[in-house]
């Protein structure tokens, strides 16, 4: 299976349980994964036989943006849900870090991954 990765890509959201969390949007970083059959896309050299990782991110900076989660996990169902609406992708992963989460610590991540059909 082949894979595209859009890794480290920065936003900013609210996202958490605690009061202080929920008054001002948040830095979190993301790394997207999907995972696909190239073949066709290497023999033709044309977008629409790929995945679209432009399209991809846009879909899920507007969903991050607008978001008003609370727990990473189901920020990151979310994400996965978008991946898998293209019938190309047959599994998706996604990690979410969130710096400052914890004192001590450079971040806290999360990582969840959905195959089709799940």
């Amino acid at each position: 299976m082949d894979m595209i990765e859009i890794r480290g890509l920065k936003l900013r959201c609210l996202i958490g349980t605690e009061e202080w969390e929920r008054r001002k949007a948040q830095e979190i970083f993301l790394t997207i994964a999907v995972l696909f059959d190239a073949a066709r896309a290497g023999e033709s050299d044309d977008l629409n036989d790929t995945v679209d990782y432009k399209a991809l991110q846009g879909k899920v900076i507007r969903l991050v943006e607008a978001s008003r989660f609370f727990l990473l996990e189901k920020l990151g169902a979310e994400i996965l849900r978008l991946a898998l609406e293209d019938p190309r992708v047959l599994e998706a992963r996604v990690t979410i870090e969130k710096p400052r989460a914890l004192k001590f610590v450079r971040t806290v991540a999360v990582t969840l991954s959905r195959k089709r059909g799940e």
